[in-house]
């Protein structure tokens, strides 16, 4: 979605993919269709993941929440998309919905997580909103911090996110894990 919304327009999409204009549309009828897509497409890129994140296999509170900063960390979150999407909600009440649909979703995986893990009701809620606004944050800003940075303050965030500290085991199976996602995409 480079140019934002506004820059979504059949003709030039349609040239971009080396399609007629008349070709373009046996995928989508019009380009309200093409925008739906879109969305969809983005809580497939950064919504599925994330709350797949909190789901996934974890040894401890420490570790589950490893799994959700991973997913931050690669390219299972489409952090381009959402960016973008969010741009896109400040202009589109429809789209609006949907963002704030999609981010009820997620804060309530993370906070289903901590609970999992010993968190009360009100500690998991604050503490799900401290991760998910931090990672928001990050996108907004467009925050420039080469990984080594990030991976340095991993520890703290965790300790902070769930009251725990991680294992340096944990950290090792999480580095090597976030390195072999950043490989496949980079």
């Amino acid at each position: 979605m480079e140019g934002g919304i506004d820059a979504v327009k059949i003709q030039p999409l349609a040239r971009q993919l080396k399609l007629s204009r008349t070709s373009f549309y046996w995928f989508f009828a019009d380009r309200e269709a093409l925008l739906g897509a879109l969305i969809d497409s983005w809580e497939q890129r950064t919504t599925d993941p994330l709350i797949k994140a909190t789901q996934d296999y974890a040894d401890s509170a420490a570790e589950a929440m490893l799994n959700v900063l991973a997913c931050f960390l690669s390219d299972m979150f489409d952090s381009k998309l959402e960016f973008a999407v969010r741009s896109w909600a400040l202009q589109d009440d429809k789209v609006t919905e949907r963002v704030k649909d999609a981010d009820e979703r997620r804060l309530s995986a993370l906070r289903e997580m901590l609970i999992r893990w010993g968190q009360r009701e009100q500690d998991a809620d604050i503490r799900a909103r401290t991760i998910y606004l931090t990672q928001i944050g990050y996108i907004s800003m467009r925050a420039q911090e080469d990984m080594e940075t990030r991976l340095q303050r991993i520890p703290t965030y965790v300790e902070i996110y769930t009251g725990h500290t991680a294992e340096p085991r944990e950290l090792a199976r999480f580095r090597a894990r976030v390195e072999s996602l950043t490989s496949q995409n980079p």
